[in-house]
């Protein structure tokens, strides 16, 4: 287990930017052990890094499996925490039968509908009134140039109000919850735009959604500064709510295929602090749009991104190192809090 290495001897991350937004933090059933005392001291939002997408909720039909994602729901409430709900809708871990009848050939589009709303409703009214925005739907939008939403089976068998009634079905089921639609490399131009046409047409038709989740899976390198600011502008004129929701900067380009580091270079550790300054001068910027900022995680010891894209590498994302303690960038956000 990772030491905790006088924690409430540093300033807590949450109480620096409490004027701003709230600071959140990517669990799974092992961190909330490993990283309980870290959490509770520099965050104030959680949000499931799986535990509450589909085929973990509802891997058989009708079969609900709230056990872990209740235990993240009791966390939070136990430390005076906010819960982001992540996540109802997407083309990844849902399970095979919802769209297939008993025979396996696929099902009719009042047939899913009906299914999607049964889980929506199932899932969001157990929470009703602890989770204070939701993912509903997540990365629809195509990465491939001049096509606008990612084939799936949702686009197959519904079409694309699949993505409108995933929102009206949440937003029966809790009318109070923030209800987002998430995605990634939200900032690079050519899908920074499809995503704002997708929330304009959207928000046009008066389907309830409340805001745009840019994921922030950033690097070294890219995206720029401009872009990231074009694009919280961009979503900002539609009048939505911006939360930063799986925020991580990776020492690694994603081109990059070396495997020979053990540690981060300290030429890695120099930059990745100036890139967290420079992005929560942003997001500190541009807080009457932005209210949550949550890491796609909380330390370095545990990180999706360890043998992502490479395998049997290791990577150093966050603001505290393996065992816990603060790496330069969080004296740099905290100072940057400050000033």
């Amino acid at each position: 287990m990772a030491q905790q290495n006088h924690t409430n001897d540093i300033p807590k991350l949450q109480e620096a930017f409490k004027q701003h937004f709230r600071i959140g933090a990517a669990v799974n059933p092992i961190t909330l052990n490993t990283q309980s005392e870290l959490l509770k001291h520099h965050f104030n939002s959680v949000t499931a890094e799986n535990e509450m997408k589909f085929e973990r909720l509802q891997p058989v039909e009708g079969t609900y499996t709230f056990t872990a994602a209740d235990r993240l729901v009791d966390f939070a409430a136990a430390n005076g925490m906010g819960v982001r709900g992540h996540t109802l809708v997407w083309h990844n871990q849902t399970p095979q039968w919802m769209f297939e009848n008993r025979e396996g050939s696929a099902v009719d589009r009042e047939t899913l509908l009906a299914r999607m709303q049964a889980h929506i409703e199932t899932v969001v009214s157990r929470y009703k009134g602890m989770i204070y925005a939701w993912d509903v739907v997540n990365e629809a939008i195509s990465d491939n140039s001049g096509e606008l939403l990612r084939p799936s089976k949702w686009l197959d068998i519904v079409g694309e109000d699949f993505i409108a009634k995933a929102f009206e079905f949440a937003h029966a089921a809790d009318p109070k919850a923030l209800l987002f639609y998430n995605d990634y490399n939200e900032s690079v131009p050519e899908k920074r735009e499809k995503i704002y046409e997708l929330v304009r047409s959207l928000k046009e038709k008066g389907v309830p959604i409340h805001g745009v989740g840019l994921q922030a899976h950033w690097n070294l390198e890219h995206p720029s500064v401009d872009d990231i600011r074009e694009a919280i502008e961009r979503y900002a004129s539609l009048g939505m709510k911006l939360h930063i929701t799986e925020l991580d900067v990776s020492v690694f380009q994603f081109e990059d295929r070396r495997t020979d580091l053990t540690e981060p270079t300290d030429e890695m550790l120099a930059r990745q602090a100036e890139r967290y300054r420079q992005f929560f001068q942003l997001f500190k910027e541009y807080s009457e749009h932005i209210d949550s900022v949550t890491f796609w995680g909380a330390a370095d010891d545990y990180t999706w991104l360890d043998h992502f894209p490479v395998r049997g590498r290791k990577n150093w994302p966050f603001l505290f190192d393996g065992n816990h303690r603060p790496k330069q960038s969080l004296w740099d956000v905290i100072d940057l809090a400050r000033s």
